[in-house]
């Protein structure tokens, strides 16, 4: 058994060769709690926790790491503009990040580090740099000297010498206009912490670096966050860590966008969904098949239609596995082996399409055995799907979704009452045995989008396509 990962530094797909045998260890840039999340902030947790639940079921013990960027630009911006202390407006996102990741059934990390309780381990690193003539102290700030670390811009294949970036406000004193903010001196009413080069802030991606050596040490396995990130970002995290001595990551791996009108999902352009009023028109674990079946190196363009289409292909898994459980009398243990199929997509890069088509494959399966009454055929196919199910993250008994309709953010729990009423009429039809009056209630409801089958426990509907 080889997985194989699409490292973004070697520009190719290569064999995941781990660390330690039977562990993997995973950092994954997290939320940067400026505001609430929406669907292209949750895409990234959902597409390594993909990764995540895959190295377990292959047996793997996974340490997974997600930061939280408590303190920065963004955040001291929102601060002075709404008259509240940052930590307050960095608290309250980050509980709208931890619940949008939770409603959507991401695993919990192993550890959440946020960057303000690291401020020890980020002077510690840029001592370390200093001293080793990467980093220089103007004025208060402490920069990254570029040009003294050769390799930088090797992972997004740029040329030091194309690149201009202009100077951030308030970095006086640069040696280079590339050079980089490690550190920012104190402004007035803005948060600070004292170092021995002046009180200031960290910069943005000198925290992810001291927080990945924290926990993980100073090598590990995967490096992971959305396309975005690679530059300026994993650049300069990288330049850092190095810089400091460490091996840092060895592989990195990233995440596509999700686009509306081919534009990224953004905040500052004003064209973003947020998780939260998502959840209040669509079921959370469609939500999670919508987001979290496209291969995660491919975009995710929005829209009304292609979440139909998703809501009605989960809504056919969903209704097999209820069917056989009826047949069944009881639950399906989930706990088989995933078909030989699905794991040979899964260790492709994680090709969650193709591993998505053996379940539909298994699914028509199930139908067929159903169809012909054998019991046996159906709860074999049922417990391979709810196996790979259980990968993505999408078995509809995980107690985890048992509760989805009663979170208050989903109307799936009251359409479920008010069709339920409408079809308690057609069997009060079909029991005084007016079955004009109980077609008719039927083809209403399929005209809706519905689809009635009646059962041995009674009438039960499902979304059909649409």
């Amino acid at each position: 058994m080889t997985i194989r990962l699409y490292d973004t530094g070697a520009r190719q797909i290569r064999d995941f060769i781990p660390l330690t045998p039977g562990c993997v260890s995973i950092y994954l840039c997290g939320a940067t709690v400026q505001a609430a999340p929406h669907i292209g902030h949750i895409r990234s947790g959902l597409n390594f926790d993909i990764m995540r639940r895959w190295f377990d079921y292959r047996g793997y013990d996974v340490t997974f790491v997600r930061n939280v960027t408590d303190i920065d630009d963004k955040i001291i911006t929102k601060s002075a503009a709404q008259g509240r202390p940052w930590w307050s407006i960095g608290y309250e996102n980050e509980r709208a990040f931890n619940a949008g990741y939770d409603v959507l059934g991401c695993l919990p990390p192993s550890y959440e580090p946020r960057a303000t309780g690291h401020i020890t381990e980020m002077v510690e690193m840029m001592r370390g740099l200093i001293e080793r003539g990467h980093a220089y102290v103007s004025d208060g700030n402490v920069y990254f000297d570029v040009r003294s670390f050769p390799q930088y811009l090797e992972l997004s294949n740029q040329d030091l010498d194309d690149l201009r970036q202009p100077s951030g406000e308030g970095e006086t004193g640069k040696r280079d206009q590339r050079d980089f903010a490690m550190w920012k001196a104190a402004k007035p009413g803005e948060p600070s912490w004292e170092t021995p080069w002046g009180r200031g802030r960290p910069g943005w991606h000198l925290e992810c670096s001291a927080m990945a050596h924290k926990y993980l040490g100073s090598v590990f396995d995967i490096h992971g966050g959305g396309i975005d990130l690679i530059f300026p970002h994993h650049e300069n995290e990288i330049a850092q860590a190095k810089g400091y001595g460490d091996e840092f990551a060895r592989y990195w791996v990233h995440n596509a966008w999700v686009t509306m009108s081919g534009e990224k999902m953004s905040k500052s352009l004003g064209n973003s969904v947020l998780v939260s009023e998502m959840v209040k028109h669509w079921r959370p674990i469609v939500l999670r098949y919508y987001l979290g079946t496209p291969h995660y190196r491919s975009m995710i363009e929005y829209s009304e239609e292609a979440l139909r289409e998703a809501e009605s292909a989960f809504a056919r898994i969903e209704g097999f596995v209820q069917r056989v459980v009826e047949k069944a009398g009881g639950v399906v243990d989930p706990a088989g082996e995933v078909p030989p199929a699905f794991a040979e997509a899964m260790d492709d890069d994680l090709g969650v399409p193709q591993a998505l088509a053996v379940v539909h494959t298994t699914v028509r399966q199930g139908n067929s055995a159903l169809a012909a009454d054998d019991k046996e055929a159906a709860v074999a196919r049922l417990a391979e799907v709810r196996a790979m199910l259980g990968v993505l993250g999408l078995d509809p008994l995980d107690p985890h979704w048992a509760g989805e309709t009663d979170r208050g953010e989903d109307l799936h729990g009251v359409v479920d009452t008010l069709v339920r009423l409408v079809l308690e009429q057609r069997e009060a039809a079909r029991t005084r045995k007016d079955w004009g009056t109980a077609d008719a209630i039927r083809d209403q409801l399929q005209q809706t989008g519905l689809v009635i089958e009646d059962s041995p426990t009674g009438p039960r509907w499902t979304l059909g396509p649409r």
